[in-house]
């Protein structure tokens, strides 16, 4: 995500392809014979060009190929950034489920930050997640009018769930660990100065209902 640093208080980015079948139907039938006057070669000319006709119709049903990511770059911003898709797992109100969920949070935290697009962060954050609101801020803040950054991405390599049974709150240490930041203006020049790449221990605390929500998230210091 986009570097922001919180002290962390007690109180508290696979595309699916549907492709078509196209089913051809090929109708022939016999002529009863030359006409008069007619030529062995002009018999075959008419029935050669069904053939030519399904050849076409099967090269246009020929899918094409799916678009490539391309991660962002002193040229330009990213493209075709594949949408994180939650696992099953992580819609259980259970430990995994949790861990699952964390995970996934943090793909969105990437994707918001390669794409502008916060929806999924903001689904899945209270209003009251303060530092939720200022990490979609700052993703959002880092596309606008034109602007893209390079770097950022978040790794969560370990994730230590404090589970309590029956709590509707559950709350988890996670290791973030984030690659260095370079931002660029939309005419290609650098933006903010740099950020260096950091390792660092939050704080996730998430409440179940339906499903999943960060309540709260920061830095423990």
């Amino acid at each position: 995500m986009s570097r922001l640093s919180f002290a962390y208080f007690p109180s508290f980015h696979v595309r699916t392809w549907v492709v078509g079948l196209a089913s051809v139907i090929i109708l022939s039938g016999c002529q009863g014979g030359s006409a008069p006057g007619g030529s062995p070669s002009e018999t075959s000319s008419t029935t050669a060009s069904p053939a030519l006709s399904v050849a076409a119709q099967a090269a246009s049903a020929t899918p094409s190929a799916p678009a490539v990511y391309k991660p962002a770059d002193a040229a330009g911003k990213s493209q075709n950034v594949p949408v994180p898709v939650m696992p099953e797992l992580a819609k259980e109100n259970s430990k995994a489920g949790l861990e699952a969920f964390i995970r996934y949070w943090y793909e969105l935290g990437n994707y918001a930050d390669e794409t502008g697009d916060v929806s999924g962060l903001s689904s899945l954050s209270t209003p009251e997640c303060k530092a939720c609101t200022q990490f979609r801020n700052a993703a959002a803040d880092s596309s606008k009018n034109g602007r893209w950054i390079v770097g950022g991405k978040v790794r969560t390599p370990r994730i230590d769930v404090a589970w309590n049974d029956g709590d509707t709150g559950q709350q988890a240490k996670v290791q973030v660990i984030q690659e260095a930041i370079t931002y660029f203006n939309a005419d290609g020049t650098e933006g903010r100065p740099a950020d260096p790449a950091t390792n660092d221990a939050f704080v996730v605390v998430a409440n179940f209902e339906s499903t999943w929500k960060v309540v709260d998230t920061g830095v423990i210091r």
